[in-house]
């Protein structure tokens, strides 16, 4: 999905070798770079579309999604607290973003049936560039990936909730083998067993495949690709297990004639492998986050022309269960 992946950490390596001269941000409004067309269901040419059994997706509200790009979305197992990546334009290269002052991680949390006024999430010291997305929460631990002065490319760092904010923020590239494994986007399991991720690295179907690592007493094991029941010769990617680890959920290409990536979602058998693979969000969907009892589902939507050229907007959905 379109966000700073990690090949986009080569653009902007240039920026943070200036070092001292380097530009440093501010804080800005969140709200005083935005494009002043906001895209609206009305207006998608491509609208994404679920399967019998889910509800028809749904944009969230202002003030969640805006005329630039939300993306990324993370809801924590109450369903209460949103995190998102945001830049106000979907446009605008990372090496610009990183100058911005607004582009990040965000959150927001829920108010009844609306969303508070989303807060920036500050991960590094004043006055230090840093670019950081991909985040992963699990209780009061945060992995994200970040590129920022000091560091080759993007890298994976981790951050600590305490006293209402998250701190502590360190290097976890080691712990996690990033370099080692090729490692891509992340999810952990919520009994902390499994490393799910998406790479390119040798041994796969071709493109991205989604791999898992188990925790060992020495770290993370050896990766195990999950097979051709989930990944093919196509990219798989952004992996997310539902909270009672039966649930597989990550974007491929959609196999309904859909244009962009699609949802997909596989059960764990009695054996321990994942068995077929339901297209369950089509047109341009991605990054699923699930809540915690498995009835609300948020992703990622991208507006796009009608020549499938130029994306023109990002913007965060959800859909319920509305049957077995």
């Amino acid at each position: 999905m379109k966000r700073f992946l990690f090949p986009v950490g080569l653009l902007i390596l240039a920026i943070l070798a200036c070092g001292k001269s380097t530009p440093t941000p501010v804080s800005v409004d969140r709200y005083s770079q935005l494009p002043q067309i906001k895209y609206t269901p009305e207006m998608d040419i491509w609208p994404p579309s679920t399967v019998e059994g889910w509800s028809p997706p749904e944009a969230l509200p202002y003030p969640v999604n805006t005329s630039g790009g939300e993306d990324s979305p993370f809801i924590t197992p109450d369903d209460q607290t949103l995190y998102f990546f945001f830049t106000p334009d979907v446009s605008i290269p990372a090496e610009k973003q990183l100058l911005d002052g607004v582009t990040g991680i965000w959150v927001t949390q829920r108010d009844g049936k609306f969303w508070s006024e989303p807060q920036r999430v500050r991960l590094s010291d004043p006055g230090e560039l840093s670019l950081d997305g991909c985040e992963f929460i699990s209780g009061n631990l945060m992995y994200f990936c970040t590129a920022r002065a000091g560091y080759d490319g993007v890298q994976w760092f981790n951050a600590v909730f305490e006293a209402g904010k998250w701190q502590e923020w360190r290097y976890a590239g080691d712990e996690l083998k990033q370099s080692e494994y090729e490692l891509g986007e992340l999810h952990i399991s919520a009994d902390g067993l499994w490393l799910y991720f998406h790479s390119s690295r040798p041994g796969g179907y071709g493109g991205l495949d989604i791999w898992r690592s188990q925790k060992t007493a020495t770290g993370w094991g050896e990766p195990v690709n999950l097979g051709a029941a989930v990944n093919t010769t196509a990219d798989e990617g952004w992996p997310f297990v539902s909270a009672d680890g039966q649930e597989l959920w990550f974007n491929g290409q959609s196999t309904r004639g859909q244009p962009g990536p699609a949802i997909f979602r596989a059960l764990l058998q009695p054996d321990g492998s994942w068995g077929e693979v339901v297209e369950v969000v089509s047109s341009f969907a991605g990054e699923p986050s699930l809540s915690a009892d498995g009835k609300t589902l948020y992703f990622i939507h991208h507006y796009y022309s009608q020549d499938l050229n130029v994306m023109l907007e990002a913007d965060i959905y959800s859909s319920n269960l509305s049957g077995p």
